[in-house]
């Protein structure tokens, strides 16, 4: 399955939701990758195994489920995540864009590919819509995060990037 939606992070039309920079959000997306355990809740333990320029390699633990991806980062412009194949789990991604439409416009395309292609039987494909809620989710709770960091200014600061 892929899909791809888009979250607003700044409107010009909306004063009530406070305007983040990029380079706010993207300090956001490396810290959300770097220490995931701040947006994943039921994720056990995070580690980064390998770094690289450009890129990391991570071991995530759910329980007794341990998955192994690697990270890449285009600074100021996209995080995206490549779980390769292992074990029961099929290789898929994620891509975190960081789009400004107009100079005041600020949105994060996420691009998802979960490596099963699309599903044509009704039992599969009502599956494949309550993934997709699911990711919307996550994904407006990673930008409440990032909100919530900006406003305490944690988001002001260099990351190892």
């Amino acid at each position: 399955m892929k899909f791809e939606h888009l979250v607003e992070i700044n409107d010009p039309m909306n004063p009530l939701i406070d305007t983040l920079t990029r380079e706010q959000v993207w300090h956001g997306l490396v810290l959300r990758a770097e220490d995931p355990k701040m947006f994943i809740p039921h994720l056990d333990a995070s580690e980064i195994v390998e770094r690289e320029a450009g890129a990391f390699r991570r071991r995530l633990t759910f329980g007794e489920l341990v998955i192994e991806d690697q990270v890449f980062l285009t600074p100021l412009q996209e995080v995206r995540y490549e779980v390769p194949a292992q074990g029961e789990i099929a290789a898929s991604s994620l891509r975190m864009i960081i789009e400004a439409p107009t100079s005041a416009m600020l949105l994060v395309r996420f691009c998802y590919d979960d490596g099963t292609g699309e599903h044509v039987d009704p039992a599969n494909a009502m599956y494949d819509e309550f993934k997709k809620s699911a990711y919307e989710e996550a994904d407006l709770d990673t930008v409440r995060i990032l909100r919530k960091l900006a406003s305490e200014g944690k988001l002001n600061t260099t990351l190892l990037n």
